[in-house]
């Protein structure tokens, strides 16, 4: 088993993750996590934990993992934007076809605010794009 390991992990955190190298050659054939680093996605930050320096195939592997960490992260943002959608449609099905008057009493306004204001920055950044012109994309 020691010898499928990765030499690495990465505990993913809120922000990123702390990456640890993993050392399974020792004498009591233990599993040893060393903390090398701390990453963070939205900055692109990596932070050597305490006095260490990395090597540069430790910053390769750890840039590396932040890039296709943050194409995941961006995958998943487009994934629960289009589950989004298919719960807008799914809910006017429902209003359409099951809810009670009490329910709607419950829902009403809070969904108008909702699509309204959704409504509102989409108009807005679309006209934003519009103005642009074409050739830019951000």
């Amino acid at each position: 088993m020691a010898g499928d390991l990765p030499e690495y992990y990465f505990r993913i955190r809120e922000n990123g993750a702390a990456v640890f190298k993993v050392d399974t050659e020792n004498r009591q054939r233990r599993i040893e996590m060393e903390e090398i680093a701390i990453v963070n996605v939205r900055n692109g930050n990596i932070k050597p934990h305490g006095d260490r320096k990395l090597t540069g195939e430790e910053t390769a592997i750890v840039t590396d993992w932040l890039e296709k960490r943050m194409a995941i992260l961006a995958a998943r943002d487009i994934d629960d934007i289009f589950r989004a959608i298919d719960h807008m449609n799914l809910t006017t099905q429902w209003v359409q076809s099951k809810a009670t008057d009490a329910q709607l009493d419950d829902v009403t306004d809070s969904l108008l605010l909702a699509m309204h204001d959704l409504r509102s920055v989409l108009v807005r950044k679309k006209a934003e794009r519009l103005m642009k012109g074409p050739d830019t994309d951000e």
